[in-house]
């Protein structure tokens, strides 16, 4: 048996970053607040928390005074910022600059589309933490769909601008469009030209789908690390099972099945842009002791 790390899985910029500024304030103070998981990670959320990171919600948040509070990579809507300055709170903010630019955009196109008598329009997840910020910068007007069903919400004889959450599909944004231009060629074709098209995926995240189903289908097994929270890892499995069937999604190596794996298979370890490298080196480790 030969086991392989993917060199390109793991963090993205924004999750690595966030994690360094936690971890070099918990090496000044004992403990630190963060505002919701840092990272969708169970494992790496439990390492964390070992060193004092306390993870709160936002009732927590509007409950606190004079202390420090990390903001996470998925960035923050300003209704958080307001309530840490009344709190007199010292925010930490580890939010991604790719997020950040794509929330300054979001706000200034929302108040040019809303001057038009149209609407903004987000694919993405509902609730999702980065979309929350997102749709915070439209006084949470913005529409958010994320399948056919949910563009019931839009009104195609409007004007459209339509912006995309960073770790989402290339491939579900551009059959978005597409089913948008569907209806508004079919409700109202002079609108055409008033669909504003923003396509705001972070390529880091998004190029990872080509290189995965490509490491996929040159190991005979793929295991893939993530945590069962993480909307990036789902997505990013379905790559790998569509390029492998022999494929297994796992949280910890404590969930391997020494059944998937031939004596003389070749294994390949890969994970989500909130997977942590040394969760993937314990994988790998733990794979190699069941081969001796």
């Amino acid at each position: 048996m030969t086991v392989d790390i993917d060199q390109k899985s793991g963090y993205c910029f924004g999750v690595e970053f966030a994690i360094q500024m936690a971890e070099d304030e918990l090496a000044q103070n004992e403990s630190l607040y963060c505002l919701g998981d840092i990272v969708h990670n169970s494992m790496e959320v439990n390492r964390l928390a070992a060193k004092g990171l306390v993870v709160i919600n936002h009732q927590q948040l509007a409950e606190l005074h004079n202390c420090k509070v990390l903001i996470r990579a998925h960035g923050e809507p300003p209704e958080t910022y307001q309530i840490a300055l009344k709190n007199n709170i010292e925010l930490i903010d580890a939010s991604c600059p790719v997020v950040l630019k794509l929330q300054n955009r979001v706000r200034n196109e929302h108040k040019k589309v809303t001057a038009a008598h149209g609407q903004t329009v987000i694919y993405g997840k509902q609730g999702h933490a980065e979309v929350v910020g997102l749709t915070g910068q439209t006084a949470n007007e913005a529409i958010v769909v994320m399948n056919d069903e949910d563009l019931d919400k839009v009104d195609f004889t409007q004007p459209i601008t339509l912006f995309s959450q960073t770790t989402k599909s290339t491939t579900g944004f551009a059959r978005l469009v597409e089913k948008i231009k569907e209806r508004i060629a079919t409700t109202a074709p002079e609108m055409e030209a008033h669909f504003n098209i923003n396509d705001s995926i972070c390529r880091q995240v998004s190029n990872r789908d080509k290189h995965l189903a490509r490491f996929a289908s040159v190991h005979d097994v793929v295991l893939f690390v993530s945590g069962k929270k993480s909307s990036n890892g789902k997505a990013l499995f379905q790559v790998c099972l569509q390029a492998n069937a022999r494929s297994h999604f796992i949280e910890n190596e404590h969930e391997i099945d020494p059944a998937w794996i031939k004596p003389n298979d070749s294994v390949g370890i890969c994970g989500a842009t909130s997977t942590p490298t040394w969760l993937m080196e314990q994988v790998k480790e733990s794979l190699l002791q069941l081969a001796v």
